[in-house]
């Protein structure tokens, strides 16, 4: 049933989902270019509060927790499983105050509307997975940029979508690099469950009535053993989170 209500109704949600970023694209480039990075991150805010919502329309739901006194003052590496693209918005949103920025392919800063746009100018990391070295470097800038802005990131080390839910095994090289330029920033696990759900079958029909869930978790600090062994930790806490341990 809940298959046959998603070829009614993904249609609707995918034609929404378009709108708002074709929308909000001249909006950006206003913002951007008239009034800089502020008024530009506000926009940014607003466009993945708007592309989450879309989701709503198939009867998914969305909750977002967060119980963790986070501080303001320092550069945060949120580590998260990975399901969907749908991860992304909720994650811009409702980490807005900690400026988290994410490592996205460099493909992606091309043909998309809004999206491209805000990769391009938003100071996040666009890595081409073909050089290496082109990688290592936007890693390491990014870092640089977390330092001197007190910014955060999110990244997805298991380096690719999990279809199932099942969390693969977090990869440490990225997050020491980032480290490397900004070696006071805080480690906090994100605990993302049921987006894979919603493309179960794909991108057509998607799944309704999914209730997906995203929980920060206990954060680990710099003193917590070698890089290697906190990012290992982050991976422990998901999965126990998710009762995957």
């Amino acid at each position: 049933m809940r298959k046959l209500l998603g070829f009614i109704l993904s249609p609707i949600a995918i034609i929404a989902f378009l709108l708002v970023l074709v929308i909000f694209q001249p909006i950006q480039w206003v913002a951007y270019k008239w009034f800089g990075y502020s008024a530009h991150k506000k926009v940014v805010d607003v466009l993945n509060l708007c592309l989450f919502r879309t989701i709503y329309l198939l009867g998914n739901t969305v909750t977002f927790t967060n119980k963790q006194k986070l501080p303001a003052s320092r550069p945060i590496i949120f580590l998260a499983n990975h399901q969907s693209l749908l991860d992304i918005p909720p994650l811009i949103y409702h980490l807005r105050k900690y400026h988290a920025k994410f490592v996205s392919k460099i493909e992606l800063t091309k043909g998309i509307p809004s999206i491209s746009y805000n990769l391009k100018v938003g100071g996040g990391a666009n890595i081409d997975r073909k050089d290496p070295r082109q990688s290592l470097m936007e890693m390491g800038k990014l870092g640089t940029r977390m330092k001197e802005n007190n910014w955060s990131a999110v990244i997805f080390p298991e380096g690719t979508r999990s279809k199932d839910g099942k969390v693969r095994d977090f990869q440490a090289g990225g997050i020491a690099i980032i480290l490397k330029k900004c070696p006071e920033a805080l480690i906090v696990p994100i605990a993302i469950d049921g987006s894979w759900e919603m493309v179960r079958y794909g991108a057509y029909p998607l799944n309704t009535f999914t209730k997906m869930t995203w929980e920060v978790l206990e954060p680990i600090e710099t003193d917590f053993g070698t890089i290697e062994e906190r990012v290992k930790e982050a991976e422990s806490r998901i999965k126990k989170a998710l009762h995957q341990a």
